[in-house]
C-alpha cells in the first residue's frame, strides 16, 4: 500500500467498522483498508463494493504478529471488544503497545463510548426528571433543557463497561504525552441499519449516530492529524446532530472540524 490513508480496522467487520468501510471512501477515495478480525466473524457490511481485504487472527494470542501487521499503516481504528473487563483491558494494552512499538506510530482512533460518562446522566432513573422526560419524549415538561455534557469532561464510571472505556481514554492520553497521535471516540448508538425508532434502548434517539457521521468523525481526526492540528489525547462524543441531544458536539466541530449530517428526528417525522 502506498496511500497515506492506509487504514487498519481492528474489528472492521463489526457495526462501526462496516460503516467506515462504506462511507470513508466517499470522503476521500485514498482510504485503503485492511480489517483485522477473529476467524469466522460475520461481516456486517451490506454494500457489495465495501472493501473486503481481511486478515484473521486473535491479536491477544499473537501480539508480535499484530506489531508486524501494524507496520504498514498510517491510521489504526480500534473497534474490537471482548469480556470480561480484565480480558478487555489486556487486549487494549496489547493494541496500544503495538502502536508504541512502531518506528513511526500511526494515529490511533480508539473506541470509547458515551457510556464513559454514565455517572453523569441516566435515562433509567426517574429521580433525574429531565433525562427521564427526554427518554419519554415529554419535551414540553423540560424547561430549561439540561446543559450538554462537555466533551472535556473526564470519564465518570459506574460499571465495567464504562471502566473499559476509561482505560482506553487513559491510553490515548499516555500516547499524547509521548508525542503520538491518539483520540478516543465516545461513540453513540450506532447500528448496522442506521435505525432509530425501532430500537428499544431508552433515549436512543438522543445518543444515536449514523454510520456516515461516524466516518465523518474518523476522517476529521485523520485530516487534522495530517495537517498537524489534532489535539492528541482528546476524547469526543461521536453522535449525530440530533434534535434532542444531551452531549457536546460543538467541541469536536471547533477543534477538528467534525460536522454531522444526520438527525435522529428525521425518523420520527
Amino acid at each position: 500500500m502506498t496511500s497515506k490513508y492506509r487504514t487498519l480496522l481492528i474489528g472492521g467487520r463489526g457495526t462501526i467498522g462496516s460503516g467506515l468501510r462504506k462511507y470513508l471512501p466517499s470522503l476521500n477515495p485514498g482510504y485503503a483498508f485492511v480489517s483485522l478480525d477473529l476467524p469466522g466473524s460475520r461481516d456486517k457490511a451490506g454494500e457489495a463494493d465495501a472493501q473486503r481485504d481481511y486478515v484473521e487472527f486473535d491479536l491477544c494470542d499473537s501480539p508480535d504478529r499484530l506489531k508486524s501487521v501494524m507496520a504498514d499503516f498510517d491510521l489504526v481504528v480500534y473497534l474490537a471488544r471482548k469480556s470480561p473487563l480484565g480480558e478487555m483491558n489486556a487486549m487494549t494494552d496489547t493494541v496500544f503497545e503495538a502502536v508504541l512499538a512502531q518506528a513511526h506510530p500511526p494515529l490511533i482512533v480508539a473506541s470509547s463510548s458515551v457510556h464513559a460518562v454514565d455517572g453523569l446522566y441516566s435515562f433509567y432513573d426517574e429521580s433525574l426528571v429531565d433525562y427521564w422526560n427526554i427518554a419519554e419524549r415529554n419535551f414540553d415538561a423540560i424547561d430549561p433543557w439540561p446543559e450538554r455534557i462537555s466533551a472535556k469532561m473526564s470519564a465518570h464510571v459506574v460499571g465495567d463497561y464504562s471502566k473499559e472505556k476509561e482505560h482506553v481514554e487513559k491510553w490515548c492520553q499516555r500516547l499524547a504525552s509521548e508525542g503520538h497521535g491518539a483520540v478516543a471516540a465516545r461513540w453513540g448508538g450506532i447500528n448496522e441499519h442506521n435505525a432509530v425508532a425501532d430500537i428499544e434502548e431508552r433515549g436512543y434517539f438522543s445518543v444515536w449516530c449514523h454510520q456516515e457521521d461516524s466516518a465523518r468523525f474518523v476522517h476529521a481526526c485523520f485530516e487534522t492529524y495530517l495537517n498537524g492540528t489534532l489535539p492528541s489525547g482528546s476524547h469526543y462524543f461521536v453522535i449525530s446532530d440530533n434534535g434532542y441531544n444531551i452531549f457536546d458536539i460543538e467541541t469536536p466541530m471547533n477543534e477538528i472540524g467534525y460536522v454531522s449530517v444526520h438527525d435522529a428526528e428525521t425518523h420520527y417525522s
